[in-house]
């Protein structure tokens, strides 16, 4: 493509959804970043700590949840494919089963955090964990964040709220939830993997 054939649609386009979500993404993805170059410099100062608490992780079940969010994510996918051929109750069912995946995300985390905390292990306990607890819980309220807005969305879809031409709250939802799903295939290999 030169910039002879690019149409002025093409210029004007801008990102699916509402351009509000795009700066609350921004923002997020900001605070998560500050976030996570904080961890990175902390780690650098005391590798043996962090690399003995990430070993008492349960590795196995962040990656099922890896697998569950990016699973969800392929899910918005098609929900928001339903939605522009006009399939509203179609969209609305893909956006149950990303909820559903959201779910069991949020299920698999308690057990952790149950885990953890019966362990006697808390914010105070170390460097590590302190990171490891807020990230972590900061991105589990994201999740429930996304699930509250892809219900609502989800019910608006099932009454036939949502048509090929209007359908800017399933993109946004869809884009919230993307941000989840990216966020935590940061955060997994960061907190459980890399050593």
């Amino acid at each position: 493509m030169t910039i002879d054939t690019i149409t002025p649609d093409e210029i004007l386009a801008t990102p699916p959804g509402d351009l509000a979500i795009w700066f609350f993404i921004f923002a997020e993805l900001l605070a998560f970043g500050v976030f996570f170059v904080a961890y990175a410099f902390a780690r650098a100062h005391n590798v043996e700590l962090f690399d003995e608490s990430q070993r008492q992780l349960d590795i196995s079940s962040g990656a099922i949840n890896t697998l569950v969010l990016i699973t969800s994510s392929y899910f918005m996918v098609r929900a928001v494919a339903a939605i522009k051929q006009g399939l509203s109750r179609v969209c609305a069912r893909w956006i149950a089963a990303a909820i559903a995946l959201g779910g069991i995300f949020l299920a698999i985390k308690l057990v952790e955090f149950h885990d953890k905390f019966s362990a006697g292990i808390s914010l105070s306990t170390n460097t590590f964990y302190m990171f490891y607890l807020s990230l972590t819980i900061f991105h589990f309220m994201h999740v429930i964040l996304g699930m509250v807005i892809l219900a609502a969305v989800m019910l608006k879809a099932r009454r036939g709220g949502y048509s090929a031409q209007n359908h800017t709250d399933v993109e946004t939802g869809a884009s919230y939830w993307h941000m989840v799903d990216l966020l935590w295939i940061i955060l997994f290999p960061l907190v459980y993997v890399i050593h």
